[in-house]
């Protein structure tokens, strides 16, 4: 049986990290309860334990009494100075017991307490091992499936990976490698509970931390993310270095960096802007190719609105809103978008506003510009290369054409 103790405390010291001295108390703990429930009901035992060799003694402790009404509690005045020759009445003596007296159940009621009190070991290092890891990245085996959720072996430890936590569309065979973002460590009442996330937008955030080096040495720093998991994520970042482009740093050399994430991700779109602290330059670079016109801020309820023309309409809003809504959670305004209003201008009206234009050319009358424009000059530049006899052709005479010419020459050397 020392062997057997001693090798249990040598594989939990080496393998668990579980400390000799608290397992041999677990071990004494359990074999005092085991032996209480079995033959040795009623005995008060002292069990020890050698850490060195894995010996195990016991000793039963009974009272010196003159008259035993007890045997498993009691011993008899004379045969306590036989073990112990000061006892005196009153006194507690301990004598020892081969530990096999403990009996067959004692000891498997003990195994299945050790067990249980390895496993409770094994939780409680487990918030010491991984509580500096949280919101980092882990990589773990897929082992098995527990009511929709993944169980994921990380090494030292059983990590689940709920289905709230997991990116729709993606799935995992039993055995394949997965990298997640460890984002919480919950305490329940089987003990301290590894929480995983491939959905979590600081997972992508991580991502690029672990791919990108000049956001590692803060050369380069992610402002806002924001992230329809599965679909697309926004990224707006900025630069230290006025040498050094943030977006092109993401992106990579022919894109190499982004597109390891994107693959990580399983082919998530991701958007990688530059950080703009304007909310409307911001608003610019976050719905590019699209152009938002008439802008109107509200500072106190964060919210912009903004028009944008019929055809940037469907890339401003995106599908199901998509690009809308990250673009909102980005900035960290509400948006308001609306098509441009265009109003049709028709040809009267196109008329009037070319007559209008001929006011300021001084010796043209009203009635001479509405002639001109109703005959295809509608400004004064229309006159390049138009000679006398065109405008005589027109209905003009002689003498009024070349005057006509000079107004139009004059006016348009005064205007350069």
């Amino acid at each position: 049986m020392s062997h057997e103790i001693l090798s249990v405390l040598e594989y939990m010291e080496k393998e668990k990290g579980i400390p000799r001295d608290s397992m041999i108390q677990a071990i004494v703990t359990a074999i005092k309860g085991a032996a209480a429930k079995g033959v040795n009901a009623g005995q008060e035992l002292k069990i020890e334990i050698n850490p060195r060799t894995g010996a195990l003694k016991a000793w039963s402790l009974l009272e010196v009494v003159d008259s035993v009404s007890d045997n498993r509690s009691q011993i008899h005045i004379d045969k306590a100075r036989l073990i112990e020759p000061t006892a005196t009445i009153g006194s507690v003596i301990e004598r020892e017991i081969d530990p096999s007296a403990l009996g067959r159940i004692a000891a498997q009621t003990a195994h299945q307490a050790i067990v249980q009190r390895v496993r409770q070991f094994e939780k409680e290092r487990i918030y010491d091992d991984y509580k500096d890891t949280i919101g980092d990245i882990v990589t773990g085996t897929v082992r098995r499936r527990e009511r929709g959720d993944l169980v994921v072996d990380l090494g030292k430890a059983e990590a689940i990976l709920p289905q709230r936590e997991r990116v729709p569309g993606e799935d995992y065979e039993i055995g394949e490698r997965i990298r997640c973002l460890l984002s919480e460590i919950e305490v329940t009442a089987r003990g301290p509970e590894l929480i995983l996330s491939r959905a979590n937008v600081k997972f992508v955030r991580r991502l690029f931390e672990l791919e990108v080096t000049e956001i590692a040495d803060n050369t380069v720093t992610i402002e806002a993310i924001s992230r329809e998991p599965g679909y697309r994520s926004k990224i707006a970042v900025s630069s230290s270095d006025p040498k050094v482009d943030p977006v092109g740093a993401c992106v990579g050399a022919r894109g190499a960096r982004v597109k390891s994430i994107v693959r990580e991700l399983g082919g998530e779109k991701i958007d990688i802007i530059r950080y703009r602290a304007d909310p409307i330059e911001m608003l610019e670079e976050a719905i590019k190719p699209a152009i938002p016109r008439n802008v109107k801020m509200d500072q106190v309820g964060k919210k912009i609105y903004f028009e944008v023309s019929e055809e940037d309409l469907s890339i401003a809003i995106g599908r199901r809103g998509q690009n809308a809504r990250l673009t909102s959670r980005l900035m960290g305004w509400k948006l308001d978008i609306a098509k441009e209003q265009t109003h049709e201008v028709g040809f009267d009206a196109r008329v009037a506003e070319a007559i209008k234009g001929w006011n300021g050319v001084e010796g043209i009358s009203k009635e001479v510009a509405q002639f001109l424009v109703e005959n295809g000059f509608t400004s004064p530049e229309a006159f390049e290369g138009v000679g006398a006899n065109d405008l005589m052709n027109l209905g003009f005479k002689e003498q009024d054409a070349r005057t006509l010419l000079k107004i139009v020459q004059i006016h348009r050397q005064n205007q350069a």
